[in-house]
């Protein structure tokens, strides 16, 4: 299975946070899944630093997400052709590329965010 994490999951995996599910843990680890970040992730972990909501080193991000066997996407024009199909149910941005690429990779979006429920998009809640 492809899965694509959510920011808040790629966060919660790198930190090792005890808020990630057991169930997603064994999904991370399962030889036989391709996990993917996006830097859209990284792009919103570094606005969210800037800003004060969020601490940490966003440096670290992508060498432990890339350690930990996941595999990096960037942005890229099926994403953005699957973006442009999308629905408005509410206005993150970030969130919004995020269910396009998972949409464009044939991906199931990790997420524990409910807003997202409503987009054309395979879910795993975590």
């Amino acid at each position: 299975m492809r899965l694509l994490l959510d920011t808040h999951v790629l966060l919660w995996a790198v930190e090792d946070s005890p808020r990630l599910k057991p169930a997603i843990r064994v999904q991370l680890v399962d030889q036989e899944n391709e996990i993917l970040f996006s830097m859209v992730s990284v792009w919103e972990a570094v606005i969210k630093i800037r800003v004060g909501k969020m601490h940490l080193d966003w440096r670290k991000l992508v060498p432990v997400a890339l350690e930990s066997g996941f595999r990096r996407i960037g942005v890229d024009l099926p994403h953005l052709e699957a973006l442009a199909a999308l629905p408005r149910h509410h206005r993150d941005p970030f969130d919004h590329m995020l269910v396009a690429q998972a949409i464009a990779e044939r991906a199931t979006l990790v997420t524990s965010d409910g807003f997202l429920a409503d987009y054309p998009v395979e879910m795993i809640r975590a």
